[in-house]
This record gives structure tokens, C-alpha cells and sequence, in this order.
């Protein structure tokens, strides 16, 4: 909501820019009167400088608004008499945990620590939960029926005794792709449900923007494989599984024998008379990546390779988030010359990363994400290497979940202009 109110201020500010006659460097010197010029000159500098003194002033209006508007916010949670949701509910949850969280907390508004949620999710949180953070003033975020339905699917899959009298006959799937209209909150539940399991002690695999797969860097066709070769995106995704993982990756051993090929390293070529490293005998997971992060020749084997280790874990649970996950059906950004003057889009299929991750045609635990912002267009139905019943369609808000929002942000949120012209 407060960014919708900075949306007015500012779309009005630039209007009245756009209405400030500027005179062009053409104009000046094309006049007949040199000195009726300058004056026109000197007042139109002066009108724009009005206007932009006043834009200025009605940017700092609207953060100096803010900033006392989460001043006021910070002394209402002192105040549990405000704590109240509609029905006279509690508008928060006072559950500690995601794991923790009943049907009983859903409608209610869940309260993360900030440096919780940067510390349980390095590789970087979802941009509808940043402009969710940023538009309440405060990290908390609805408890939704479809996100508790989402968590215990992979819940039960882990600890099948883990049973309720009212999911008799209900379907457990390994394999998910959520999908749904834009800005449902796919992503948000995505990253919750990352959270939770980390909570849990799972190993997670997290990739928050899969289109970073497809797009930017250095790229080159490995003849050993066929497929393109991406080392800058593979070192920054070992980068991003380590700080999470570092702890459990120690204790976990190498279970595929065989050495490691290498490709061309980024904006080094190739290793001259060597295709191939092997990893020293008793190498745990952690030395796996080690060796990918350090040696940029082997970044995409090494990717290429633990996805085929993760399969063999069975000490703990294991599971593949990948958000952005439509960007893996479509052509990538790379671009293959087939003649002097003609070249040919790469499918996402093609990259040797995507590839090997894409597959949800196994026995692994693995969710996706639709992201309508990364605008690939409309999809088939029945993709490649999904199982026809892993997709889901992910809901807008129900009547009860839109009505705490409401209330949310009408209780809590509380503007000069009248709030409810933007719900």
C-alpha cells in the first residue's frame, strides 16, 4: 500500500516535469533577439528548478511519512489490545516456528526475524516477499491453507506414520510445479517452505532465480558432452549451496567413483592436454564443491555431478527448490553460429546445468516455481520430463485469507489518503 502512495506522488511529480517547457540547445541559438532568448532562458531554468525543488520536497515528505509511520508501528507491538484480526481473531500467530504452524494459524500473520531469514536463506529472498516486507514495514507474512498443504506433502513423504484423520486417501507427491496466476505467491511459499526445511535439517538445494541458468555470462560447447558449458553461473551456484549447507556436505562421503570432466574454463580457455580430474579417494560432498568453486574448468562437472549425488543421500532428506522454474522450457539467451551471417537460439534444454537439474522424472523430492515475471510465455500442459500430475495450480486468496489482509493493512497501515481506494 505505502508503495502505491509513493506510485501517486511520484507519477504526479513527473507529469508536472513533463509540463515545464525546456528549450532545446536548437532553439537558443536560432533566435533573432540574443538578449530576449537569455531572459526566456533564465526563467525557464528557473521555473524547472521550482519543479524540481518541489518534486524533492514531496520525496522527502513521503519518507519522512514513512519513516513515522514505522515509528508508530514499532510502538503498536508493544500494544497486544491491537492484536485483532476479523471475527475478533488474533491478527498473529503467536506459534514460534514454521514447523510448528496448525491449520488453527492459518489466516493469521506469521513474524520472521530478518536475521533469520537472510541467515536461512543466503542465496537471496523472492522479490514479492522484499515488496511485501517493504510495503507492511515489517517481515511478516499471511500463514496460508495452501502453503500447510504444501509443507506437509513433503512432511508426510519423510515420516509416513505422520498421519491426520482428515487426509485418508489424500495423494503424496515427490515431485510438485506450482503454477497459478501472476503474483499468487508461488515464490513466497516456495521460500517458506525452503525455511522450514532447513529448519527441519534437510539438505536443500535452492536456486531463487532459475533464469540466471539461461541468461548472462560466459558460455561455450563442450564437444565431450555436447551441451553448453555455463562455469560462471556453476561456480556462483556452488557458492550459494555451500553457505547453508557447509555443515552437512562435511559429513556426507562421495558415493560416484570416476573422474570429473573439465571444460573451458571462463575467459581462459581450455587446459592444455587435460580433460578430466579425479577426486582423491574418502572426498566428502564439501570437497566436491570446494573443488568446482576453486577450479572453474570443472564448475559445470562438478554441478553436473552433485546432482547425481544428492540422488544417493539417504542419511537425511533431500530436496530440489528451484523457483523461476519455467525458464528451463524455453530458449535461452546464448546464441550458436551456424553460418557467417546466421546463428541459432540455444534451447535451456541444451545447457549442460539445466539439464542435468531440469528432470523431475525420478525419485527425488523436487518442487518448482512458475515465475510470470521472467515473461517466457504460456507453457504447455504437459511438459517434458514432468510427471503429467506434478503440476499445481497455486490460488489467489480465499475470501478469509483477503479479509485478513484487508484488515492487515487497514489496522496497521493506517494513510493520509484513504487506504482502501488500493486493496
Amino acid at each position: 500500500m505505502l508503495r502505491c502512495i509513493l506510485r501517486v506522488g511520484s507519477a504526479a511529480t513527473r507529469s508536472s516535469i513533463r509540463s515545464s517547457p525546456v528549450p532545446t540547445s536548437a532553439q537558443s541559438y536560432s533566435s533573432k533577439n540574443p538578449k530576449s532568448n537569455v531572459a526566456m532562458s533564465k526563467k525557464t531554468k528557473s521555473k524547472a528548478h521550482d519543479h524540481a525543488s518541489a518534486s524533492e520536497a514531496k520525496v522527502e515528505a513521503a519518507l519522512s511519512d514513512a519513516q513515522s509511520r514505522a515509528r508508530s508501528l514499532a510502538a503498536d507491538e508493544k500494544d497486544p489490545s491491537i492484536d485483532l484480526g476479523p471475527d475478533g481473531r488474533p491478527l498473529f500467530t503467536s506459534t514460534p516456528s514454521l514447523s510448528l504452524l496448525s491449520r488453527k494459524d492459518a489466516c493469521s500473520y506469521f513474524k520472521f526475524s530478518m536475521d533469520g531469514l537472510k541467515t536461512a536463506l543466503p542465496e537471496g529472498l523472492p522479490t514479492g516477499m522484499v515488496k511485501e516486507f517493504e510495503d507492511s514495514l515489517r517481515p511478516a507474512l499471511l500463514v496460508r491453507q495452501s502453503f500447510l498443504d504444501l509443507r506437509d506433502n513433503f512432511r508426510r513423504i519423510v515420516d509416513p506414520p505422520l498421519r491426520f484423520s482428515d487426509d485418508k486417501g489424500l495423494k503424496l507427491k515427490k515431485q510438485i510445479v506450482l503454477d497459478g496466476p501472476a503474483s499468487c505467491g508461488k515464490s513466497i511459499a516456495l521460500a517458506m517452505l525452503v525455511h522450514w526445511a532447513r529448519d527441519e535439517g534437510w539438505l536443500v538445494f535452492y536456486v531463487p532465480r532459475g533464469r540466471e541458468w539461461t541468461h548472462g555470462g560466459f558460455f561455450s560447447k563442450n564437444p565431450e558432452t555436447g551441451h553448453w558449458d555455463t562455469p560462471l553461473q556453476a561456480a556462483n551456484v556452488l557458492k550459494d549451496f555451500l553457505k547453508w549447507n557447509e555443515s552437512h556436505l562435511k559429513q556426507l562421503p562421495c558415493q560416484i567413483d570416476g573422474p570429473i570432466p573439465l571444460g573451458e574454463g571462463a575467459g581462459v580457455g581450455w587446459l592444455k592436454d587435460v580433460d578430466n580430474m579425479a577426486m582423491p579417494e574418502g572426498s566428502t560432498l564439501y570437497d566436491l564443491v570446494n573443488t568446482g568453486i576453486k577450479h572453474t574448468h570443472a564448475a559445470v562437472g562438478v554441478v553436473v555431478r552433485l546432482r547425481r549425488e544428492l540422488s544417493l543421500v539417504k542419511n537425511i532428506p533431500v530436496l530440489i527448490a528451484i523457483d523461476q522454474y519455467n525458464s528451463w522450457f524455453t530458449f535461452s539467451e546464448y546464441e550458436e553460429a551456424v553460418t557467417i551471417r546466421s546463428s541459432r537460439p540455444v534451447h535451456a534444454r541444451e545447457l549442460a546445468m539445466v539439464n542435468a537439474f531440469r528432470s523431475m522424472m525420478h525419485d527425488d523430492m523436487m518442487v518448482g516455481a512458475f515465475s510470470h515475471s521472467t515473461a517466457v510465455g504460456k507453457l504447455r500442459k504437459d511438459l517434458p520430463d514432468v510427471p503429467v500430475d506434478a503440476r499445481v495450480n497455486f490460488p489467489r486468496y480465499s475470501l478469509d485469507e483477503a479479509a485478513t489482509v484487508c484488515h492487515y493493512y487497514l489496522s496497521y497501515l493506517t494513510c493520509q489518503i484513504a487506504p482502501c481506494r488500493y486493496l
